[in-house]
C-alpha cells in the first residue's frame, strides 16, 4: 500500500487548529467508541483551548470518570481548577444520578411520588431529565467554552435524542395527570395527605424550556461542534460512521476526526507484528480519508507510556496542532 503523505489528504489541515481558531464556539463534544482515547483527546483539547480562551470548563458525562485519573487530581460535580491553571476547570457528573437527587430533594408528597414513578417508567426519561438538570446547571455558569468528554457512542446518541424523549414524557405525564388526577386526589384526601400532581409536570416543563434553548445552540455550527475519536480498526470505524450519521441527522456540526493509536515503526524494523498491524491500520486510515474527505483527520501515535498528569497532557496536546507529515 502506498505511503500516505500530507499532500495527499486534501485541503483540510490534519489538526484541530480550526477549533482553536473558531472563537464563537461555546460547546465542544468529544466522543466515540469506548477505549479509543476520548478522555486523553478531550483533556488535550481543553489544555490547548485554555491557551486561547479566557475560561474553559471540561465536563465528563462518562460514569467511568477518567478525568481525575488523567490529570492526577480529584474532581467532583463542582467545577475545580486544574493544578497549575487559573482558567481551566474540570467536573465529573453522572447524568443518570441527577434525576434521583431531584426526587430525593423534592418536597412532593408520598402520593405525588407515585406520579413520578409512573412518569419515570417511560423508557429513557430518567436519563433525559438527568441531562436536562446538567444543562440547567451549566447554563448559569460563566465559561467561554465548555468541552464534554462523553460516554461511549450509544450513550452519546441517547444524549442527542433527549429533547425528543422529554417531549414524549411531557405528553405522557399530562395524560397520566388527567386520567389519574381525580382518583389520586380522592385517595390523598382519605389518607390525609396533601398532593399536587402538577409538581412533576411543572419540573418537566421548566426543563423542556432549558433543553429547547440549549438544543438550538447545539444545532448552530457557529456555537457547537463534535469531535469524533476512533482507532484504525473495523469496529471503531463502523461506530464512527454511525455516530457521524446520527450527528448529521440531528443537525449537529462535525468536521474533525481524531485517529488514535497509530503505529510508526522505524524503517528498518523487523517486528513482524508491528508491520502487519501497520498495514491493517493503513487500510482503515485510507477508508477514513475516502469517507470523510471534507474532514480534518488528525493522526496521533500509539505511545509507549500512558498520558497522565498535567505535564504529559500538555506535551501530548501539542500533537493536536502539529500534524504528522506522513505515515511510513
Amino acid at each position: 500500500m502506498d505511503i500516505i503523505n500530507a499532500d495527499d489528504i486534501g485541503e483540510y489541515e490534519p489538526t484541530l487548529q480550526n477549533i482553536l481558531d473558531q472563537d464563537t464556539l461555546q460547546w465542544v463534544f468529544v466522543g466515540g467508541k469506548g477505549g479509543v482515547g476520548k478522555t486523553t483527546t478531550s483533556c488535550s483539547l481543553a489544555v490547548q483551548m485554555a491557551a486561547v480562551r479566557k475560561s474553559v470548563l471540561l465536563i465528563s458525562t462518562d460514569p467511568a470518570h477518567n478525568l481525575s485519573d488523567a490529570f492526577g487530581q480529584k474532581f467532583s460535580k463542582t467545577p475545580t481548577l486544574v493544578n497549575s491553571y487559573d482558567n481551566l476547570y474540570c467536573m465529573e457528573i453522572d447524568p443518570t444520578s441527577s434525576i434521583q437527587e431531584m426526587i430525593e430533594t423534592s418536597d412532593s408528597s408520598a402520593m405525588n411520588s407515585i406520579m413520578q414513578d409512573l412518569a419515570f417508567a417511560i423508557p429513557g426519561v430518567d436519563e433525559a431529565m438527568g441531562f436536562a438538570e446538567v444543562m440547567k446547571l451549566i447554563k448559569n455558569m460563566e465559561y467561554s467554552v465548555i468541552i464534554f468528554d462523553t460516554a461511549p457512542t450509544g450513550h452519546t446518541l441517547r444524549f442527542l435524542s433527549f429533547p425528543t424523549v422529554l417531549g414524549k414524557a411531557l405528553g405522557k405525564v399530562s395524560q397520566l395527570s388527567g386520567r389519574f388526577g381525580p382518583m389520586m386526589q380522592q385517595m390523598s384526601g382519605m389518607m390525609g395527605v396533601n398532593t399536587d400532581q402538577s409538581d412533576i409536570f411543572e419540573k418537566l416543563t421548566s426543563m423542556q424550556e432549558v433543553v429547547d434553548e440549549v438544543n438550538k445552540q447545539f444545532q448552530n455550527p457557529d456555537k457547537t461542534t463534535f469531535v469524533c475519536v476512533c482507532i484504525p480498526e473495523f469496529l471503531s470505524l463502523y461506530e464512527t460512521e454511525r455516530l457521524i450519521q446520527e450527528l448529521t441527522e440531528g443537525n449537529i456540526d462535525t468536521h474533525n476526526i481524531v485517529v488514535n493509536q497509530l503505529l510508526f515503526p522505524p524503517k528498518d524494523s523487523n517486528c513482524e507484528q508491528c508491520l502487519v498491524r501497520q498495514k491493517m491500520q493503513r487500510k482503515y486510515l485510507n477508508q477514513i480519508y475516502d469517507l470523510y474527505e471534507d474532514f480534518h483527520v488528525v493522526r496521533l501515535p500509539l505511545l509507549t507510556h500512558e498520558v497522565r498528569g498535567v505535564e504529559n497532557i500538555k506535551t501530548f496536546s501539542k500533537m493536536l496542532t502539529q500534524p504528522f507529515n506522513k505515515i511510513e
